[in-house]
């Protein structure tokens, strides 16, 4: 019985370690806990967190400097949160986004190919001689 209340205690503090921290709330020492958050950068999250709470990954990413995508999203993976949510990349929104432009460039051709039959068949009827 004790082996598994100790087991219990032991599982807590695993996910209390793994535990999100928010980027608008964590204290210094929080953020600098996140594996790839070192003290330089926690300063500068606080110091742009001061001037106002960041809004979404992509405002967090724009206001501080030397963030990119591939960082929010290892940085998400390892806890961080923006308003509680996790990063979830742009990038899923770019391809559906490449997906439509095809779609509407096809239908944009079709009228443009409609258009000279229309202007041919108009030009022939030009051309012929009236029948009396």
């Amino acid at each position: 019985m004790f082996k598994k209340i100790l087991a219990f205690f032991a599982a807590m503090s695993l996910l209390a370690a793994f535990a999100a921290v928010d980027v608008n709330k964590g204290t210094e020492a929080e953020l600098d806990s996140v594996k790839g958050i070192g003290p330089a950068k926690s300063k500068q999250i606080i110091a742009e967190r001061k001037k106002a709470e960041f809004k979404s990954w992509e405002d967090f990413i724009a206001r501080v400097k030397g963030l990119g995508e591939k960082t929010a999203a290892k940085l998400s993976a390892e806890g961080l949160t923006v308003g509680g949510a996790s990063y979830k990349p742009a990038a899923a929104g770019k391809e559906a986004a490449k997906d439509a432009k095809p779609a509407a460039a096809a239908k944009a051709d079709a009228k443009v190919e409609a258009k000279p039959a229309a202007a041919a068949k108009a030009d022939a009827s030009k051309t012929e001689p009236a029948k009396k």
